[in-house]
Formats: structure tokens, sequence, C-alpha cells
């Protein structure tokens, strides 16, 4: 009598077990329905960046302290504020490296937080659009 009871216990839940296995998480919802953006997301566009509108407010802000032609003590004469001498690092890929901490090169800006993910994406965009003078 107690089998019978435990078996009809076990089959009875048994299609309800199968039910909640099956159900998506909370998470697997997100990854099909993301949130529509301005709800707590950020987005970075990276699209058409332009010297003189995207990388040189940048550039201002996080590298002319040191890399500029009127304060460049310490910066191993290594000047960033002009396109001709900025293309140069972005063709040899110092920029590159230097901004994104790759090993091997120093992590800049020196002995600073390395730039938020957007902000490097943003001058890496540029260098691989073609590095233009716009």
């Amino acid at each position: 009598m107690k089998f019978r009871f435990l078996t009809a216990i076990l089959f009875s839940a048994l299609p309800a077990f199968f039910f909640i296995s099956c159900s998506k998480t909370s998470a697997d919802r997100q990854t099909m329905n993301p949130p529509p953006p301005g709800n707590g997301t950020s987005s970075c566009d990276t699209a058409d960046m332009k010297y003189a509108a995207d990388v040189v407010p940048i550039l201002q802000s996080h590298c002319y302290a040191c890399h500029g032609s009127n304060s460049n003590t310490g910066s191993g004469g290594i000047i960033l504020d002009s396109y001709n001498d900025l293309k140069t690092y972005a063709g040899n890929g110092y920029l590159k490296g230097n901004i994104t901490h790759a090993t091997g090169y120093i992590g800049m800006p020196y002995g600073q937080p390395k730039m938020d993910d957007c902000t490097i994406n943003k001058i890496v965009d540029w260098i691989s659009q073609g590095a233009q003078n716009n």
C-alpha cells in the first residue's frame, strides 16, 4: 500500500518536474528580449568616427597634459596634438597598443586608470577606418 502511494505521488509530480525544468530563466528571457535603449543600458556609437569631432576631445582630456606641444615633460618626446604626429602613432600600432594596455606597451594615460571601453573603442575604430584627418 505504501509503495502504491509513493508511486502515485512520483508519477503525478513527474510532469510538473519536466515543465519546470524546461522553463526559461530570467537571464534567458533577457537575452531573447533585451531591454530597449535608455532603460539603464548604455550604448557606444563608434560608427563614422571623425578626427576633429571625436578623437581630439578624447586626446584633450586624456593625453595633452603630457603629450601636448606646450606640456610635454615626461612624454618621451611623443607629441600628439597635431594630426600628422598622431597619424604616425596610429599607423604603427603604438596608439592602439598603449591605450588598450596591450602586452608589451606602456598603458596610457600613464599612471592613471585605463580609459573606459567606449572611449578606447572610438579611437580604435577611428584608426581601423583609416585614421582620416576629418
